[in-house]
């Protein structure tokens, strides 16, 4: 039960990062907006994904410390919601790319549960 709860806690702190890099991400695109400057545009799209990932392995890595829980290392952790947000970015873009934001935090919370989950298969396979 006590392994259930830090995964639980871990998805909801990963969650919140999520959406804190994801927001940080979004001041740094409209910062560059301002600056009229198509390139460094079409450079920063992409690493929407990528930096939304990145918040949520942080929060996982910050959620293992602060319940004890086995660390991970940060890049085991990162491959679950780096696919979760590439493909959730991918699959909406074309709808609105303002709405990868919903599709990310989505698929980047999925992803986390679904990695704390295997997590506790295995731990129960020992």
């Amino acid at each position: 039960m006590a392994r259930l709860i830090r995964s639980a806690v871990s998805v909801v702190i990963s969650l919140v990062c999520g959406g804190a890099f994801y927001f940080a991400w979004m001041a740094v695109f409209l910062l560059a907006l301002k600056l009229d400057r198509p390139v460094l545009n079409a450079l920063l799209w992409p690493l929407a994904p990528v930096v939304t990932a990145a918040g949520f392995a942080v929060g996982v890595v910050i959620a293992q410390r602060l319940t004890g829980a086995e660390r991970s290392g940060f890049v085991r952790v990162y491959r679950w919601p780096l696919v979760g947000c590439i493909v959730a970015a991918a699959a909406i873009y074309p709808l609105g790319p303002m709405l990868i934001v919903f599709a990310m935090l989505a698929a980047g919370t999925v992803s986390v549960a679904l990695r704390e989950l295997a997590a506790l298969r295995a731990e129960g396979g020992r």
